[in-house]
């Protein structure tokens, strides 16, 4: 079933300010994005690759850090849980933390491991090259169980955890399975990132969200067609065994599937282009048809994240979906991780009912 995202315009204004003062939870994979910005004119003379001038440096929250970033700019009280290393980009990263006011008592400094860092280069706009930094072990289990204790503690004040796995060590099928059944117990809907190398960590999540190459990993096809995605979501739901599924589909929109409801909803991406000289500003311009994507850097955080914050608001799924549908579609008319406010979200909305 197609929905119409327009129709649900007024509903979904509504809900907005409801999200303010939600105690939100984001355990996972905190990362530092930094970058570092320049002008480019010249071909090195070295190899066939452009010569960036530093104009300047900066640097955000990225991974689950990015998740936390979004739902505390919509107006949360959000709580992250991961680990650092002991190390410059670790202390950059609780910088970052404490400036998008997110709280981080959840976060450990672990001199045995080295925070994620994602160096990026951008030259005139362009996205040059990523650098990366990381290790993937399994956290020391003195880590792991200081961790979960601090996550356990603050459990019971939360409104919904979300759980945001990019796979650099921090969750094992163990470590998943003792904070979903946690969550469990004390009635905390749990919103689910995976990954792939993880196949059955996640079951009992009130959603799964995923995009459509990892869902068709999942049930080891393409999803080249309507029939083939519905097929994919229907074998999804039983998979994880979670309440809900969300893939999203780029161009194609998201679609939506619930346990309680036999039938998926579709939600297409909206008819509208972000074009060249937007990047990096609020809001988007009409185009002619579907969306001309520029960065799509955190648009699944995004996501997960106002999925997360809406469901936790007291919205149905489907509400929630077509919500998450629209912050995407305003972040990736920005360059590199950003998250959508407010006032961005009620304009990108009103723009589509107009």
């Amino acid at each position: 079933m197609v929905t119409n995202i327009a129709d649900a315009v007024p509903r979904l204004k509504r809900l907005i300010p409801r999200l303010r003062g939600k105690r939100i939870g984001v355990l996972g994979d905190l990362m530092l994005d930094r970058y570092l910005w320049g002008t480019a004119s010249r071909l090195s003379p070295e190899a066939a690759v452009p010569v960036v001038d530093f104009v300047e440096q900066s640097e955000c929250l990225g991974g689950a850090g990015n998740v936390a970033a979004n739902i505390a700019t919509l107006g949360a009280r959000v709580e992250a849980f991961g680990v650092t290393g002991n190390d410059e980009p670790g202390r950059a990263l609780q910088k970052c933390l404490r400036a998008a006011n997110i709280a981080d008592k959840g976060v450990l400094a672990d001199s045995k491991r080295v925070t994620t860092v994602k160096t990026r280069i951008i030259a005139k706009h362009h996205h040059v090259v990523r650098v990366d930094q990381e290790r993937r072990e399994p956290l020391r289990t003195e880590t792991q169980e200081r961790l979960l204790r601090l996550l356990f503690s603050a459990l019971k004040h939360l409104d919904a955890l979300v759980l945001s796995d990019y796979d650099k060590g921090l969750i094992t099928d163990d470590f998943a399975d003792r904070v979903l059944s946690a969550a469990h117990q004390l009635h905390v809907p749990v919103f689910v990132k995976p990954k792939t190398s993880r196949l059955y960590a996640y079951r009992g999540a009130r959603a799964i969200v995923c995009n459509a190459k990892e869902a068709g990993f999942y049930v080891t096809r393409s999803l080249a067609d309507e029939q083939s995605v519905e097929e994919a979501g229907r074998a999804l739901l039983a998979h994880f065994g979670c309440s809900a599924v969300v893939i999203t589909r780029g161009e194609k929109g998201m679609s939506l599937f619930e346990e309680s409801s036999p039938r998926h909803i579709h939600i297409p991406a909206t008819g509208l282009e972000v074009t060249y000289a937007r990047v990096g500003q609020p809001g988007v311009e009409r185009g002619a048809t579907g969306r001309q994507v520029f960065d799509l850097t955190g648009a699944g955080d995004t996501v997960l994240s106002v999925l997360a914050l809406a469901a936790a608001a007291g919205a149905p799924l489907a509400d929630a979906t077509m919500l998450a549908n629209t912050a995407a579609g305003v972040v990736v008319g920005k360059l590199g991780t950003a998250s959508v406010s407010p006032q961005e979200l009620t304009r990108a909305l009103q723009e589509i009912h107009d």
